[in-house]
């Protein structure tokens, strides 16, 4: 190979790192949530000329927009838009801490100005809401659905948010495989942020940790730092990593990986699995190594973690650790961890968190510009760039307990005060946009706590934190009493969130409710009645209720990883809808609230005419709100949706064609939501995560909070955006769907129709 070809591998080399081969990484599916389709890595440049060109250019680019701005927009109410988000935050409970004066900030603020119940997207779930509140459409128009979609060729889920893909050819270097051509990350959601309106108008906006803002879009004008959807090294959503010494604890986990690690003496060695490597041909996972040096006298433990090294002591948090992955070539993968010592003796246990991307090198395009994200790491340290941030499945799977969830959850919450102080003091004259978290991942897993019976609680602390979910209002006014004080006259003050909370203590699977009632079949079911009544040929039918397997080897039907009951048998389907007979299903569930129609020429192997697609979706709407809990007696859902009838956008034929509105209590249960099948339709909830919004979205409405009064008679996450465009005097786009709620008259008699 000539000198000048080894030059061109070597660079190309580099630019590959762009891509990690899709990491398999059990991951949870719901609000705060995600799946692992993907890995990727992407190597931003930052040069000095470009500053520098930017530095000389100033003062001409300044004097152009100033020019340009005055044709562009018209007489501005405001100097300042400050939109503090907090995600989750429920009316009915905030209303009733402001009754008994605990949030006296967030009454003040209702005083001065609104507070008012904020409609929350269809179907109400994070990634759908705050893009809905980004760009001021409904889903049909900004094409996010839910957390997953699928693919229509192999039925197999697929992110929502976006699409990766990796170069096809590789050029052989002596053991490497270094691809060749463009990585390719996209951002699948459709039309513009409000914010991008402002920018064209030179208003300067600060955009920190919105949801599906990932990768960042072009800003002329202003920041943004991406938040859900940014994965983690590994390729997943969010992957926890144990090391422990305690051998029966070995198996599997969703959410993570448990490792089995020996101790010589009082010393524990271990590897952690990191990102796959992009030039290999197996792309075996890159690691790192640590040792650990425990002393059970002081309940302490030195360590040797990746060259840094820091002692620990028993149920504390190390600071962020920046670990290198040698990927070859030259090229050296940057991510950082937090570690948590769970257990000195009798066995030694490691928490590791998921390994973010890191801030100050990052592997792929985490901010706009892409010198922010370092700008911040610089500024106040290194901080969490998962999308996903606060590890609800470590806590579900028990590998870490409440305490250390709390202090995950609000050591990452005062990451991003941090950036928003900094942003509010820096950005006098734009728009600030922030959204923090802590307020949806403790209402996820500390919900049940308000609710001695749900079954969450089942052999569960439900005393210790009972006062979690009080705590954390209060800690969310007295944020706000910091904000309120740097508000004048001239600045838009709003507060809000996407949607509220209820409890969720049972699982509807409508895939075990397919099979049971003919809409789907599994391979291998003999029974011409599919999984209902079972089947007297080869496969392993069994009835509804799962009594006795068939002829067949009922093991042997569930594979590839499908889970099946005893005596299910062939009924099964398995994680991901693997072991579908496709040749007689007419209907699936996948993700949170959606249900898709098998429809020939749309799906791979589709049977459903479109003759009988509508009135299909008929059928299935009659009798899924006529589903009733045996065991409560209530409907499990209250409404189901037909997306034809309630979308019209462009991208509607991408959505599920049922959404699943359903009632309070009930959510799509874990293993649908997977595509997966159990042993019964209705089942209770016993994970930590026991509160949840993926329901009928008329049932949890959002908050909306204002300085200034609202007059409109409703309002909603699609307002939000051409209200704030509105006061700027920037002419609404005729793209948009929502209208100004400063505008809008109330009710003749004075009030408006959903005052909170």
């Amino acid at each position: 190979m000539s000198a000048s070809s080894k030059k061109l591998a070597f660079l190309t080399a580099a630019v590959a790192a762009a891509v990690l081969y899709p990491a398999q990484a059990h991951a949870y599916v719901g609000p705060g949530a995600g799946f692992a389709v993907v890995g990727s890595l992407a190597v931003v440049f930052i040069t000095f000329f470009l500053a520098l060109g930017s530095l000389i250019s100033w003062p001409f680019r300044t004097l152009r927009r100033l020019i340009r701005a005055r044709h562009l927009r018209g007489p501005s109410e405001i100097k300042r838009a400050i939109v503090l988000g907090l995600d989750g935050l429920d009316p009915v409970i905030t209303k009733g801490f402001m009754e008994e004066g605990k949030l006296p900030n967030f009454r003040r603020l209702a005083d001065q100005g609104s507070f008012k119940l904020l409609e929350t997207a269809c179907p109400s779930m994070s990634p759908v809401a705050w893009s809905t509140f980004a760009t001021g459409v409904d889903a049909s128009r900004h094409n996010i659905f839910d957390f997953l979609g699928r693919d229509e060729k192999t039925y197999f889920p697929i992110l929502s948010s976006t699409r990766i893909t990796t170069p096809e050819r590789t050029l052989k270097l002596g053991k490497y495989r270094v691809p060749i051509g463009k990585p390719s990350i996209r951002l699948m959601r459709k039309s513009r942020p409000f914010w991008s309106v402002l920018d064209d108008c030179y208003i300067p906006c600060h955009i920190l940790r919105v949801p599906i803002t990932f990768p960042p879009e072009k800003l002329k004008n202003g920041v943004l730092l991406s938040a859900m959807c940014v994965p983690d090294l590994r390729g997943s959503q969010g992957s926890f990593t144990v090391f422990t010494t305690d051998r029966e604890k070995a198996g599997s986990y969703t959410g993570g990986a448990l490792i089995l690690i020996e101790r010589e003496g009082n010393v524990v060695r271990g590897e952690l699995p990191g990102p796959p490597s992009p030039f290999t041909e197996g792309h075996e996972a890159l690691t790192v190594s640590f040792e650990a040096e425990i002393d059970e006298f002081d309940d302490v433990v030195a360590f040797d973690f990746d060259g840094n090294e820091f002692v620990l002591e028993a149920a504390e948090y190390s600071d962020w650790l920046p670990l290198e992955f040698n990927a070859g070539l030259g090229v050296k993968v940057k991510g950082i961890v937090r570690v948590y010592v769970t257990s000195v003796s009798p066995h030694f246990e490691l928490y590791v968190t998921p390994i973010n991307i890191d801030p100050d090198s990052p592997a792929m395009p985490i901010s706009e510009p892409s010198m922010f994200s370092q700008y911040l790491a610089k500024l106040q340290g290194r901080y969490a760039t998962l999308g996903l941030a606060e590890d609800t499945w470590a806590l579900n799977e028990r590998m870490i307990d409440e305490k250390a969830f709390l202090e995950q959850t609000y050591l990452i919450h005062e990451e991003r005060e941090r950036m928003f102080m900094n942003s509010l003091a820096k950005n006098r004259s734009g728009l600030t946009v922030v959204v923090f978290d802590a307020t949806d991942r403790i209402q996820h897993m500390f919900l049940r706590y308000l609710d001695d019976d749900h079954p969450s609680n089942r052999d569960k602390d439900h005393e210790h934190h009972k006062g979690a979910i009080e705590d954390l209002y209060v800690r969310m006014d007295e944020l706000l009493g910091r904000v309120m004080r740097q508000v004048d006259d001239s600045t838009l003050l709003l507060v809000i969130s996407d949607h509220g909370f209820k409890q969720f203590k049972r699982g509807v699977n409508l895939n075990t409710w397919a099979l049971e009632n003919g809409y789907m079949f599994a391979e291998g079911n003999g029974g011409a009645d599919g999984g209902a009544t079972g089947g007297s040929g080869s496969g392993a039918g069994g009835d509804a209720s799962g009594d006795g397997p068939g002829n067949g080897d009922g093991a042997e039907a569930c594979d590839f990883g499908a889970y099946c009951a005893p005596g299910e048998g062939a009924s099964a389907v398995g994680e991901y809808l693997r072991g579908v007979d496709w040749s007689r299903t007419k209907m699936f569930q996948l993700g949170l609230s959606g249900i898709y129609i098998n429809r020939r020429g749309r799906e791979a192997q589709g049977i459903v005419k479109s003759d009988e697609y509508r009135a299909l979706k008929r059928e299935l709407k009659e009798k899924l709100e006529g589903l009733v809990d045996p065991e409560t007696g209530e409907r499990a859902i209250t409404s189901v949706y037909d997306t034809e009838e309630i979308m019209d956008g462009p991208y509607v034929e991408n959505a599920p064609d049922l959404i699943i509105g359903y009632n309070i209590g009930y959510r799509a249960s874990w293993d649908a939501a997977v595509g997966k099948s159990s042993a019964a339709v209705l089942e209770d909830n016993v994970k930590s995560w026991s509160g949840d919004h993926c329901i009928d979205y008329r049932l949890v409405p959002g908050v909306l909070f204002s300085n200034r009064k609202v007059t409109a008679d409703r309002a909603g996450l699609i307002d939000i955006g051409p209200s704030i465009l509105d006061l700027f005097g920037v002419k609404i786009p005729d793209y948009m769907r929502g209208r100004s709620v400063f505008r809008q008259e109330t009710n003749k008699d004075g009030t408006s129709g959903n005052d909170a």
